[in-house]
C-alpha cells in the first residue's frame, strides 16, 4: 500500500496545527486567559477529526 505524498503532508499539517494549538492553549491558561482557552481548546477538538479523517482516507487500498 503506497501512500500519496498530499496526503501525507495534509495529515502533517493538521497534526502540527493541533500541536501548535495545544501549545497555546497551556501558554493562555497559565496567564489566565479562560476565553481564548475555551476558543482555542474547540478549535483542537475540531482539528483531531480532521486529522483522522485524513489518515482513515490515505489508509484505504
Amino acid at each position: 500500500m503506497k501512500r500519496s505524498y498530499r496526503g501525507v503532508l495534509l495529515l502533517c499539517l493538521v497534526l502540527f496545527a493541533n500541536l501548535i494549538c495545544t501549545q497555546y492553549t497551556v501558554n493562555l491558561f497559565y496567564f489566565a486567559r479562560y476565553k481564548e482557552v475555551i476558543a482555542l481548546s474547540l478549535i483542537n477538538l475540531l482539528l483531531f477529526p480532521l486529522a483522522l479523517f485524513f489518515y482513515k482516507r490515505e489508509a484505504k487500498p
